[in-house]
């Protein structure tokens, strides 16, 4: 059987005059307004197509917010044949104005969500505006992401002799650490926070030189420093909670069920996305992230209104 033919896009959106608007693209090959997307470039990984494929049809710099329903439909393949392409979007807040368009897309337009309802031409492209609404009614349209990360694969500790803590990563690690970098990126992380165990540093490292950012570290967020005194571990949590701006955390496989059950208590079961976001999380602490893996939690206000109203997983 065919693999779907991967794609990524987004639904952009911005306030003008207290108004929610949101921006479609016009192709003029097809003579149809839909949103911004595109196929995956070979090895390219889906958040990362999305911010890329966003930029080339509109001009827009975004960063990724919480995710919205996919589509699945039938297209022509290469060779003329049937295929079905599968496409994952996000609601991504627009940073910037268009500049000059680019690609296959002559025309970008920002309407109102019942004017985009109305001009857009596939009823599956409708899923995702319905979404962003909801989302907007519930206070959750906009959020910020708290990224924990599972340091990647390292020497093994029967291999190594010295202090553990100095364990390197291996070059399979190395490589998920620099494929980390754009998934980060995409999300617009911008505080990094590491266990100072060298395997966990250097995952994120490749993202901290990219964006010039810190790489601040906590023992707490250790292995040994977990095993000392737990609770060090969530209160490491609970600040970037307090804190509400976009951050990445990594640390181990023995600390990240204690943060992931933290951010449980964030969820509001009663929400349409509540019981499935819980879940994920649920399934996240029970089985184990894998090494290189990195789980994106989006969360609605800060502090004490803190929410988490979806999560996603990437796996290496």
């Amino acid at each position: 059987m065919t693999s779907p033919i991967p794609a990524a896009g987004t639904v952009p959106w911005r306030r003008r005059r207290g108004q929610l608007e949101v921006a479609l693209v016009h192709r003029p090959k097809y003579d149809d307004w839909s949103w911004a997307k595109g196929k995956l470039d070979p090895g390219e990984q889906w958040p990362v197509a999305a911010v890329r494929e966003t930029h080339e049809e509109t001009s827009l710099e975004v960063t990724l917010g919480r995710p919205l329903p996919g589509a699945e439909y039938t297209v022509l393949d290469g060779t003329g044949q049937p295929a079905t392409k599968e496409v994952r979007y996000w609601a991504a807040e627009a940073s910037k104005p268009a500049g000059p368009l680019r690609n296959e897309i002559d025309e970008v337009r920002w309407l109102d969500v019942i004017s985009a309802s109305d001009r857009l031409d596939y009823a599956r492209d409708r899923d995702q505006l319905r979404a962003v609404v909801r989302a907007d009614k519930a206070g959750t349209l906009t959020t910020w992401p708290l990224v924990l990360v599972r340091h990647a694969h390292a020497t093994g500790r029967g291999s190594w002799s010295g202090d553990d803590q100095l364990r390197p990563l291996t070059s399979s690690g190395r490589q998920r650490a620099a494929a980390l970098a754009p998934v980060l990126a995409a999300y617009g992380v911008t505080r990094l926070v590491s266990s100072p165990s060298l395997r966990c540093a250097d995952t994120l490292r490749p993202y901290a030189a990219l964006i010039g950012a810190p790489l601040r570290t906590k023992d707490g967020l250790s292995e040994e420093g977990y095993a000392a005194d737990p609770a060090r571990a969530t209160h490491h949590l609970h600040r970037l909670v307090e804190r509400g701006k976009a951050a990445a955390v990594c640390s181990h496989g023995p600390v990240l069920p204690d943060l992931l059950r933290g951010l449980f208590g964030l969820v509001n079961l009663d929400e349409p996305t509540g019981p499935a976001t819980a879940q994920a999380l649920r399934d996240a602490a029970d089985c184990t992230m894998a090494k290189g893996e990195a789980l994106v939690a989006h969360l609605a206000g800060s502090g004490d209104t803190a929410r988490v109203v979806a999560v996603e997983r990437h796996l290496p």
